[in-house]
């Protein structure tokens, strides 16, 4: 079973992932001015501040337009959930609306959402201890994704493991995940 995950994992991974900003987490000391400038759009962006989902919902729409074509209005845009209902509805909601506004690509918003959280209980290898953390629980409207061509966004792409299993499961309901796209990406070492 680890083996398929794996794979299914590699296969999201190898789609088209693209995304706006470097991104350098606070520990990541001596980087520029536009690190700083990125860093703070992202939080305000996270945040629901600033009305920074207006100037995202720009680069993406604009990008969007780019990569697809006439082709934009068959294609979904939906994003990778945040760990809430609350934060999902603050982060994305009027993100989702504003990018499809812009661009005629189909809104996935409605059609996700963070039903709430459940213990899972995780076994270590090395000292066989079990914990217990909370684990996000996503409801999907199945049949809206069935057969249609997918594009996924989340704000800060790190290892895409997040966005890999988000986009698996849209497959498993017979969508077709086309690609990721990203506010940002982390990275640790600045250079100018």
């Amino acid at each position: 079973m680890a083996k398929v995950i794996d794979e299914s994992i590699k296969k999201q991974l190898s789609k088209r992932m693209d995304f706006f900003l470097k991104y350098f987490p606070v520990r990541v000391r001596n980087v520029g001015e536009d690190a700083v400038e990125a860093r703070q759009l992202i939080w305000a962006f996270k945040d629901a501040r600033d009305n920074a989902f207006e100037k995202v919902a720009r680069m993406t729409a604009t990008h969007l337009i780019k990569i697809c074509g006439e082709k934009i209005k068959d294609i979904v845009f939906v994003c990778v959930p945040a760990s809430t209902q609350d934060k999902n509805e603050s982060r994305y909601k009027a993100f989702c609306n504003r990018v499809n506004e812009l661009c005629g690509i189909l809104n996935g918003y409605a059609h996700v959402s963070v039903s709430g959280e459940r213990l899972a209980v995780h076994e270590h290898r090395k000292d066989k201890e079990k914990t217990l953390v909370k684990t996000q629980v996503i409801e999907f409207d199945e049949d809206f994704f069935k057969g249609k061509d997918i594009y996924v966004f989340d704000d800060v792409v790190t290892t895409g493991a997040s966005y890999a299993l988000f986009a698996n499961q849209l497959e498993t309901f017979g969508g077709n995940v086309l690609g990721g796209l990203f506010l940002g990406r982390t990275h640790y070492k600045y250079k100018k």
